[in-house]
């Protein structure tokens, strides 16, 4: 059997340094392509472009994830910025919800990593926390917590014991969007995983970073589905 392509969304940076060279690039974590691998499957890097493309880019996938990067911007969910909100990455955010919106149309299996679960609850027509300060250790570092899955969701029958999981954020979901399900919970409260029980594939949210440690079973739960 073949393995399934997993597509992943990129940041795109203005100025990036790599040997003698200084110049713009799309670039992603290795951990991203690592874990995916472990899980199955291969990935194609999905770099921000015409946000018209994204269903003729969805139609060759087999599965899509939507990786983590910065604050979304907040007049996407009607907001205004709060002062410890990031600078906006306005053509990552229209591709990577173009990309959202075209995977749940066809049923295209998901999954939103960090940022990429809270542009699934924008998409979605919910809102974010803007700053919370217990999720973040300092820049450049991940911390662990643990998480608790929901039972009787798609997320506890992947995780049906808490998890210690490697977190790096400081924004979170507010007002859930149309359609989601809160699956996961940290300790103090904080929404952790969403889903949405009424898409035609999987559409799964997490606001931790699986390819930052070593349990691959939320990456293989999407790779099974992309199968």
């Amino acid at each position: 059997m073949s393995k399934p392509l997993i597509g992943i969304s990129t940041y795109l940076e203005s100025s990036t340094r790599w040997g003698v060279w200084d110049l713009p690039a799309a670039l992603l974590p290795a951990g991203y392509h690592r874990l995916v691998r472990h899980a199955g499957g291969m990935t194609a890097q999905l770099p921000p472009d015409e946000p018209a493309l994204a269903p003729s880019m969805v139609a060759r996938l087999d599965g899509l994830v939507i990786a983590g990067g910065p604050d979304v911007e907040p007049a996407r969910y009607g907001a205004e910025p709060h002062p410890r909100t990031g600078p906006p990455a306005p053509e990552r955010d229209a591709w990577e919800l173009a990309l959202i919106e075209a995977a749940l149309a066809a049923g295209l299996p998901l999954l939103g990593i960090c940022r990429g679960m809270q542009l699934l609850n924008v998409a979605r027509g919910g809102t974010l926390r803007q700053h919370l300060e217990a999720h973040a250790g300092p820049p450049g570092a991940f911390v662990q917590h643990p998480v608790r899955a929901v039972p009787g969701t798609l997320l506890g029958g992947v995780l049906p014991e808490p998890v210690t999981v490697p977190t790096c954020h400081h924004q979170a979901v507010d007002r859930l969007g149309e359609g989601l399900v809160v699956s996961g919970y940290a300790e103090d409260g904080t929404v952790e995983a969403v889903e949405l029980p009424d898409a035609a594939g999987l559409a799964l949210g997490v606001q931790w970073h699986p390819e930052m440690g070593d349990d691959p079973r939320v990456m293989a739960a999407l790779v099974t589905a992309a199968r």
